[in-house]
């Protein structure tokens, strides 16, 4: 399987999003969705048609469920009914701090010159998501 995949990072209140390729490894943040918008979660599969989708699974450092994983396991079920593709699942556990590193990199260097946005982590954190699981393809 090759080609391009989308990465879903689920919150409660937003899904941050990313689109990636396996021929570069890498991944862009794309705009971050409301959870529960199915509507704006099918648009972007339909609008990418992604190989798969990979969704990154919230992990405690130790490898326990957090509060929001079965909220999150629900969600890829969902997924998986709605849009008929391979869902994959990713380990995101330090997913969050590598997006905050990344805006505050990019805030210190001068590449990104406004102030960072609620919805901003959460596309960076699918970015993180997308770009490791595409690692551990390799």
């Amino acid at each position: 399987m090759s080609g391009v995949y989308l990465a879903f990072d689920f919150g409660e209140k937003r899904i941050g999003a990313a689109i990636g390729d396996d021929l570069t490894g890498s991944a862009r943040p794309l705009s971050a969705v409301n959870s529960g918008d199915w509507k704006a979660i099918e648009k972007l599969v339909s609008e990418w048609r992604p190989a798969a989708v990979i969704v990154g699974m919230p992990l405690n450092d130790d490898g326990s469920d957090q509060a929001i994983t079965t909220l999150t396991r629900k969600f890829i079920r969902q997924l998986e009914e709605r849009i008929k593709l391979p869902v994959h699942i990713s380990d995101e556990r330090f997913s969050s701090r590598a997006a905050d590193n990344i805006l505050r990199d990019a805030r210190a260097s001068g590449q990104m010159t406004r102030r960072v946005r609620k919805g901003d982590r959460d596309g960076q954190a699918a970015r993180v998501i997308l770009e490791q699981w595409l690692l551990e393809r390799r």
